[in-house]
Order: C-alpha cells, then structure tokens, then sequence
C-alpha cells in the first residue's frame, strides 16, 4: 500500500513481555478491568449442559467422533438427508427444519462416521425412523426431533416397527439432546450386541414403551444413561436386558402414564444378566421406580422418589462406573430443574469443527463449511502455532473461528510473505471475505523479518478484512507495515468492523482500508523504527466519501516505545489516487503517549490531511496536548459518532451491544 520506509526497528519484543505489559495497560483503562469484565459476565451466564465431545462408554475404545473430518451439508428435503446419511464417506450433516418422511414411517439409512445435527432447536424428522444397519458404527444422532409416526389405536405398536431410532449389532453411537415423541413402536431400540453406546440429555415423552435395549442372550452391550427426561411414557425408561454394563445416572422421571397397569407401569429394569448403577436420578410420580431380575445385579445411590409405589430393587455389586471413565455427577435435587432446562434441542448447539482433532488444519475447517452457510459454524482452533495462511471466502458466511486457550496468545495463525511476493492482499496470513465472521481468543501475526532484507515491497498484513459485520474479540494482530487491514470489496461499498478487547501493533499505516472499523477497548502499540523524528503512522484511512463512517479508535489506550514526539495518529490514503477516498478517523476518550506528535496528522502522496476528516475528542495522557492542528469534534458532533452510529447502518447491527 505505502512506500517503504528506512530506519525500521531491528526486533520485535518477546510477545510474552508485551503480553504482559499489554495486560497491566488494559486493566488502567477508564471503565475497568476489562478481565473484572468478563469475570462478571461469567458468574451471570448460565453453565451450558453439553460438549462437542462424546463422553461416557461411548469416548472408550477409540472414542465416537461422527462425521468428523468429513465435508459438513445442510439439508431441507428427505433425498438429500437419505443420500448423505448412507453415504460411504463421513459427513456433518445439518437439519435446519422439519423434513417430512415418505412413505409414512419409512426408515432413513445412517451409514457409518456420520453426524447428523439439528441446527439450534428446528431440526425434526417427521414419520420416519433413522435406522443404523448391522455392522455401523462411529455415529452422532444430536439436536433433533424425531416425532409423530403413531398409528392411531395402536398403543401397543404391535402392528408397526416405526421407532425414532433402532440399530442393531453397532457399536460407538452417541445420542444427545433429541426429543422422542408419538412414535409407533419405540423410541429408542438399540439391540443385539450394540457396544459403547451414551445416550444423554434427550426428552422422552407421549409413548408408551420409551427406550429398550438388548434382545439378546449375549451380555456384550456397555451403555451410558444420563441427563435424560422421561416424561407422559410408560414402560422401558428404559428396559435393559442382557446389558453388559448400564450405567445411569441424573435422569429424571416424571408424569408417568397412569393406566393402572400394576406390571407393565415402571421405570428402570435391569433384566437377563445386566449389571446396572444408577445413580442421583430423580423419580416423581412412578410406578416402580426401578427393579431388577433375579438373575440382574442394580445398585442404587443417590436417588429421590417422590409420590413413588412398587419396587426399588437392589442387589448384588454389578460395577464401579469410574473405573471405565470419568463423570460429573449432579446432586440429585438439582435434577428437575437441570434436565427439563437442558435437556432436549438447544438453540445453541450447532456445528463446531475442532482443529486439530477433526480437521487437520484452520483451512481445512474452513473448506469443510457448506457455501452460503446460514447458521453460524464454530470452528475450535485448540492451544498451539498453526504456520499456515487463511482464506474464508465471500461464500463461507457465519463462521465463528475461536482459540480454545486460555490466554489469546495460546493459538497462533501466522505466516511470513511480504507484499513483494503475491502483493499487499497476497501477503496476508488471514484474509476474511465472507460476511458474519467473528474470531476470538486467536493471535494473528506476520512475521515477515523485515530487517533481514531489503524488498522494495515490505508491507505484511497479518489481517485483511473485505467481508461486513466482522468482529474480533479478545484477539492480537502483530507485525510492522500494514498490520490490519480493513476494506470492502470496493469504493461504494460499506464494510462493517468491530474490535474489542484486542491488541494492535505495528509502526506504517498498521490501521488502515475503507471499511467502517470500530477499535473498542483495546491496547494499540507503535513500534519504534529507530527514528528520531518519523517513526510511523497508526491510521492510514481510505473511507469513501459518501461514508460518514470511517475509523472509530475510542475508550483505548495507545503505547510506545518511540522517541517523544515521533509518531502520527494517521494520514489520508487515496489508493491509486482516487479523489472519493476520503479518510474519515476519529479517536475519541483514548488515552496518547508521548510519541504522538504535536500535529498528528499528515499528508500522504500529494493529498492534504486538512481535505480529510480527522478529529479528536477528550483524549489523555501526554500525547494528547491541544494545538492548532489538531481538530476537535464539536461535543454536540460527539452524540452522533458513537460505536451504535458507526456500526448500525441500514439492518440495526450491533455487536457492542452483547457486551
């Protein structure tokens, strides 16, 4: 984008001595610490009840991971669902609504490595049943609602096999946050020797026979049972017979069908040879809490009945559930009020595609998104350095890329090219072109060594936005000339930014593009260069001159390590010297260092910053001293150029707003 200065810093500080300084100059900010901030926020927010991950008997002997690592698909209609579901490769498979299922109660093949996920809480399958053939395995059944396939009069189904979900002969099958509902035999059949099954946080209810397992003589079956509601069922919640090993614990049972049946009314029964626990579960309203055969061992603790009759078998040692894995356990009175809150679709569980346990690389992730995704796609980049550039392109919206650290400095997408090579948007390490993305908790960095060379093309971007509605949070951008860029896909065009939280460092126009950019409560550093006189520019702004809005710099504190006086707050960029590039910039209630300059604000390529729109309004420090040529918004002006005004436009965006 600029020229390339001379006289440049020889070596970037060690990122952890920044970090820390960085640390120390956030918490002095006018409104707080900002890490007090999100402790509060914290406490406030409830615990979500779930995690990406299978737990229980179905993380044993290898784990249950679903499609992970396959192409991720969204489907509408049941040929796409049937197509995708019994595919030989893996797949995500995404349901955002309801898909009807011909014929009525018709079965939907699920092949193995698959995941087929409700998208928040609208996924359903209507009259049919997922059916998982001998042989499968390796298969997440999460967020759905599978309803609706009753025969009218045929309580008993005896004259359907029309379940939500039966398998038989699989192994490593996880089945997590759904609701059964008004099925035509039963909910949940898993039978004849299916090994390392969880089933957690669904919803049973309107049934009469909720959920068997087993239906065979040979006892090889292991299975977790948490965190589920059965309600307005009958019988088989569940039924276990011949189970190797059950293990249930937190479920809560209430509203039981009451027909008078004095046998077949109950809860839990360990049949055959089942070795079954249970454990801090919660029974109100049941017949038959849970009983056992003769030939079963049951070990009951923790547990609450209430407005209960019939039998609470006990007997024998069956197992110790925590020799096999580890397990939260609930207090049993908190079970009510847990499972009906958390069980059954979430609104907030979707897609997360974990870096690098299902994808090998952030891009990978990134190619395994659906074009013209509608609903936001988590992808979890855990602790470590991933040299390798980044591309979301225009047709990869709502992506959600988040550090799983614990610092922002844990996860780090870097890469070395200068502009030299492939130009100013080839050297960046992460480029954004798609609308609706937010990063959080990451590093991005360029750490082309600049002083090791001389190339007529220096500048390394670490970022490069041209996408609308892009937040970053808790994020850090680190290199030299033409650090971040924020732009549009072209003049005309308005692009939306919002930073928080986040780090900023660089010495040349390390701020700079066309975009509308809002930088909130955040540490922005400029690197000395060595000079005693000119060691850079923060903001090198290019907003197009029908946008009122362009650089909103507020509530911040600016840092440096350069000589007093030395440093500009901006200049105005006309790229190719195009006369309707315009710099808008306004850093308002920020704190200054002394580097900055008595007049902040320079020419850039023949263009007189006086044409531009720069300003001030009620910045500290010893940066700050007022002069003649240093423009300051009118308090009147101040009620319009607000963080709300800059971002809103004309669809009411407000990402500052969920803070």
């Amino acid at each position: 984008m600029t020229q390339h200065l001379d006289s440049k810093r020889l070596q970037r500080p060690g990122y952890g001595t920044v970090l820390a300084a960085v640390l120390g100059l956030v918490a002095a900010l006018s409104l707080g610490v900002i890490g007090q901030a999100k402790a509060v926020a914290a406490e406030k927010a409830p615990a979500d009840r779930w995690s990406d991950r299978a737990h229980g008997f179905a993380s044993l002997a290898g784990g249950t991971t679903g499609g992970a690592g396959g192409k991720v698909v969204t489907v509408t209609d049941q040929a796409s669902l049937a197509r995708y579901a019994a595919a030989e490769e893996p797949y995500v498979i995404r349901v955002p609504g309801a898909i009807a299922v011909e014929p009525f109660g018709s079965d939907i093949v699920v092949g193995s490595n698959k995941t087929i996920i409700g998208v928040g809480d609208t996924g359903e399958i209507v009259h049919g049943e997922l059916h998982l053939n001998p042989g499968t395995h390796n298969v997440i059944i999460r967020n759905l609602t599978i309803r609706d396939s009753y025969v009218e009069g045929d309580w008993d189904g005896k004259t359907t096999d029309f379940d939500a979900i039966q398998m038989d002969t699989v192994d490593h099958v996880w089945i997590d946050h759904n609701r059964f509902t008004h099925m035509g035999d039963g909910l949940l059949d898993i039978r004849k020797d299916s090994r390392y099954i969880t089933v957690s946080y669904n919803q049973f209810t309107n049934h009469n026979k909720a959920f068997g397992i087993g239906w065979t003589t040979n006892v090889l079956t292991e299975m977790t049972i948490d965190h589920n509601w059965f309600y307005g069922t009958k019988q088989r919640n569940p039924s276990a017979d011949n189970l190797a090993y059950a293990h249930l614990y937190n479920n809560y049972l209430s509203s039981q069908v009451a027909d008078g049946d004095p046998v077949w009314t109950y809860g839990n029964w360990a049949r055959g040879k089942t070795k079954m626990v249970i454990e801090n579960s919660y029974y109100d309203g049941v017949q038959h809490p849970y009983q056992a055969d003769a030939t079963a061992e049951l070990v009951q603790r923790g547990s609450i009945l209430k407005n209960t009759s019939g039998r609470t078998d006990a007997w024998g040692t069956a197992f110790d559930p925590r020799s096999f894995y580890d397990y939260r356990l609930d207090p049993a009175a908190a079970v009510p009020s847990l499972v009906s809150r958390f069980s059954g679709p979430q609104k907030r569980i979707g897609v997360t595609l974990h870096v690098p346990g299902d994808y090998p690389s952030v891009q990978a992730a990134v190619d395994a998104v659906p074009d013209q995704n509608a609903e936001p796609v988590t992808i979890a980049v855990a602790p470590g350095t991933y040299r390798a550039k980044v591309y979301i392109p225009a047709t990869k919206p709502n992506i959600v890329l988040q550090g799983t650290g614990h610092d922002r400095s844990d996860t780090v997408i870097v890469y070395d090219t200068p502009a030299e090579y492939g130009g100013s948007t080839g050297s960046a390490t992460v480029r954004i072109a798609a609308n609706d993305v937010t990063a959080r908790h990451l590093t991005f960095s360029n750490d082309f060594d600049e002083a090791a060379v001389e190339l007529k093309g220096e500048q390394a971007l670490a970022m490069k936005t041209t996408g609308d509605r892009i937040v970053f949070e808790d994020t850090a951008f680190l290199g030299n000339q033409d650090t971040l860029m924020t732009d549009s896909p072209k003049l005309d065009v308005i692009s939306r930014v919002y930073l928080r939280d986040s780090y900023i460092e660089g010495d040349v126009d390390f701020v700079y593009g066309r975009a509308t950019t809002v930088i909130e409560r955040s540490v922005i550093r400029a690197l000395s260069r060595g000079s005693d006189s000119n060691n850079g520019y923060i903001t090198a702004a290019s907003t197009w001159t029908g946008n009122p809005y362009g650089f909103l710099i507020t509530r911040s504190k600016v840092v440096s390590d350069a000589p007093d006086r030395t440093f500009h707050l901006g200049r105005p960029w006309h790229p190719g010297g195009e006369p309707a590039a315009v710099a808008q910039v306004l850093i308002r209630e920020t704190e200054l260092p002394a580097a900055v300059k008595t007049s902040p604000w320079t020419d850039m390529s023949g263009f007189s910053w006086k044409d531009a729109r720069f300003a001030e309004y009620r910045n500290s420090g010893p940066g700050a001293a007022p002069s003649a040529d240093r423009p300051q918004l009118a308090a009147a002006d101040a009620r319009t150029y607000t963080v709300a005004n800059y971002l809103k436009g004309t669809d009411g965006w407000a990402p500052q707003a969920r803070h």
